[in-house]
């Protein structure tokens, strides 16, 4: 037997780990995908696929870590899917970085990726989605993390009917907004970090203006529920299922009026009046910011599609009137993900800022309306569901 000398084994093994580090991927950090994304289409017509990477940076030691962009990849594609640089990675980043600065990950740190794929016209969902990312490190080397594969879920988003009976809806905060207070909020409540809101829709009613509100209004700030278009408008389930939570009786706020803080981040602290429905296991539909006085059903109690629930109100969280529908994995707001969806049918009528829903900037023109079929709204579009 042969004996290598202890000096001859350090050699060997300092040429080893120069080999590795001068071409694998060793990037001193965890990187994971807690929630599996899903394919659904958009009304944009395309298939999208949203959820988030979180990268920490592991050890105390380690220094400063700055990301040079992000690329992921398809199965065993070798062409990206997506390629963002560092400038346009530090648009989708959580904590957001300082304008013009880009992202960088202390020690001890972690960063939230929101990452946004639109799938190549024709193509297939994938199966699986690996990460690749090459971070400046604080002695001018470069260290680089390739994997965090992650599984894409396989089953198709939930088709629903109509939550509102008839009317022009703005889909505001809504799907590929990642700056937006749903998608972009992550909730961290007793050992679970999630996002129930992560399709969520604010839909704000709109006449064919395109204005939340009625015509003749002098001050905004003085509005009263009357004055809004979607106040009070009929809210139905979106399919059959049981009803498993609800709330009544709740206080609504003056339009336009200062939020107070919530009490917690769960149903009761953020949505005022509110109805949960299960409609299959394991999925449940939200309607929150429910009119005082009008919810009709009670927990137990078993809805067909197109019943009515309540009315539009103002309760809870919310600065104006709209109706807050989402769809997660559990009764509580607390610990669910946010599922996708699509509806069965809706008329499109194209995009709508946030300045002409208040009679601001170009005036609005609502186009002929283009019958959809399976999609989901996407940010700040406006819809008109039928009347069923």
């Amino acid at each position: 037997m042969i004996r290598r000398s202890a000096l001859a084994v350090l050699v060997a093994l300092s040429c080893c780990m120069a080999a590795v580090h001068a071409g694998k991927a060793l990037a001193p950090v965890e990187a994971r995908v807690p929630f599996a994304p899903e394919g659904f289409t958009g009304t944009d017509g395309a298939v999208h696929l949203a959820y988030e990477l979180h990268i920490s940076n592991f050890y105390g030691d380690t220094g400063v870590l700055k990301p040079k962009g992000l690329q992921v990849f398809a199965d065993d594609a070798k062409t990206p899917l997506l390629t963002l640089d560092k400038n346009q990675l530090s648009q989708f980043v959580r904590p957001t970085p300082a304008e013009h600065v880009p992202v960088s990950i202390a020690p001890g740190k972690r960063a939230v990726v929101f990452v946004w794929i639109t799938l190549p016209a024709g193509a297939a969902v994938p199966h699986t989605l690996r990460h690749h990312i090459e971070f400046d490190t604080e002695k001018k080397t470069v260290t680089t993390l390739d994997g965090a594969a992650t599984k894409v879920g396989s089953q198709k988003p939930m088709t629903l009917g109509p939550p509102l009976r008839g009317g022009r809806w703005l889909a505001h905060e809504g799907p590929g907004n990642a700056h937006s207070h749903h998608w972009g909020s992550l909730v961290a409540v007793n050992g679970d970090l999630t996002i129930p809101q992560r399709y969520a829709l604010d839909l704000v009613g709109v006449d064919a203006s395109g204005h939340a509100m009625r015509p003749g209004i002098k001050d905004m700030q003085k509005t009263t529920y009357a004055d809004w278009i979607g106040y009070g408008a009929e809210v139905i389930a979106v399919a059959d299922g049981v009803v498993r939570d609800t709330r009544d009786g709740e206080q609504e706020h003056k339009p336009l009026s200062p939020q107070p803080e919530p009490a917690s981040l769960t149903a009761d602290g953020l949505f005022g009046n509110y109805v949960v429905l299960e409609l299959q296991p394991g999925i449940f539909a939200t309607y929150a910011h429910l009119k005082k006085g009008s919810v009709k059903v009670k927990p137990g109690d078993r809805i067909q599609r197109g019943q009515l629930l309540g009315q539009l109100g103002q309760s809870g969280n919310s600065a104006a009137p709209h109706l807050h529908f989402q769809l997660s994995t559990a009764v509580t707001f607390e610990g669910s993900e946010g599922l996708p969806y699509v509806f069965e049918s809706f008329d499109y009528l194209g995009p709508e800022s946030e300045a002409q829903l208040f009679g601001q900037g170009e005036a609005w023109k609502e186009p002929a309306g283009e019958q959809r079929k399976l999609q989901m709204p996407l940010n700040d579009v406006v819809v008109r569901f039928a009347n069923p």
